[in-house]
């Protein structure tokens, strides 16, 4: 069993740190592509150092890789980056040697990032399950681009009891950017006692409230809203401080809280004053596995 394979198992018995430093010493050992790309998926998936990991695959990539593993990961860190050029270079790549659903739905994230909205629309459409995820970024797209009425078609037809449902608030956001606020309001309804409760999605809900005059519903939204946000606040104030919560910590928690409790005050004048709360759509992108000898995945060792 050589050091990958080692590192590899004890990646699986979730010894990270044990793992992580095989992973080193197979770069240590030789600077390979299948080294290389390891130790940068564990930096980039497992440590969050996006820094180790670019320099790592960058490094692999240099050696002319015949796998997709190394472009998918070095898109990814473009995509976190917001490099969003690099990384529609990076997905395309990776495609041309192999097509994989995640260098495609992370393209079409690049792509929306990118202003190509047909274009992104079409590959989410390629990857998109039953109302997931993908599904919910292809009717965004069709939205901005002005096919509302696709767009609609296509919204009806999302399926709360689909394996990877976007979720009931989704699917009232995307009614609200088509202006059909009366099937917004029973999305948000339906998610009002599941979700928990944020400014965001609450002034949507709000919005379409009023766009109806359901004033009173209004009233009720909002006071609930502050009654859920004042035990927050009140919670707050009575957690103790400890290493990793500290009283600096504390009083940014509270102050946040705070300042989201006004917005809850503030909300209906503002509404009513001809504010419209914005959707707040930014894709993020997929990842997978891309550990060469992952047994778990059936994933064979690199062949040089």
């Amino acid at each position: 069993m050589n050091t990958n394979q080692k590192a590899i198992d004890l990646l699986e018995q979730n010894e990270y740190e044990e793992a992580l430093k095989l992973f080193q010493i197979a770069v240590e050992e030789s600077r390979n592509i299948q080294s290389l790309n390891n130790l940068a998926w564990m930096y980039s998936y497992e440590e969050n150092d996006d820094e180790k990991a670019l320099e790592l695959i960058e490094e692999a990539i240099s050696l002319n890789p015949s796998t997709y593993f190394p472009f998918n990961i070095l898109g990814e860190i473009y995509i976190r980056q917001k490099k969003w050029q690099l990384a529609s270079e990076a997905f395309l790549k990776s495609i041309s040697i192999q097509p994989s659903n995640e260098a495609y739905h992370n393209l079409a994230v690049a792509k929306y990032h990118l202003g190509d909205l047909k274009e992104a629309s079409d590959i989410f459409l390629q990857v998109a399950g039953d109302s997931d995820d993908a599904m919910f970024g292809h009717v965004k797209c069709l939205i901005d681009l002005g096919m509302k009425t696709e767009a609609r078609k296509k919204l009806e037809a999302f399926n709360e009891e689909a394996d990877e449902f976007v979720g009931e608030i989704a699917v009232a956001d995307l009614y609200v950017e088509l202006d059909c606020y009366k099937e917004a309001i029973y999305w948000f309804e339906k998610g009002w006692k599941e979700y928990w409760k944020v400014p965001y999605w609450v002034s949507r809900f709000v919005y379409s409230l009023f766009k109806t005059k359901n004033i009173n519903r209004i009233y009720e939204v909002i006071q609930e809203s502050l009654e859920q946000k004042d035990e927050e606040i009140k919670d707050a104030f009575e957690e103790e401080c400890e290493e990793n919560w500290t009283e600096n910590d504390k009083k940014e928690n509270i102050k946040q809280l705070c300042e989201e409790k006004d917005k809850y005050q503030n909300m209906l004048e503002l509404i009513s004053s001809g504010h419209i709360p914005l959707i707040e759509f930014d894709p993020a992108a997929t990842g997978g596995c891309y550990l060469f000898g992952c047994k778990r995945h059936n994933h064979p060792e690199y062949q040089e």
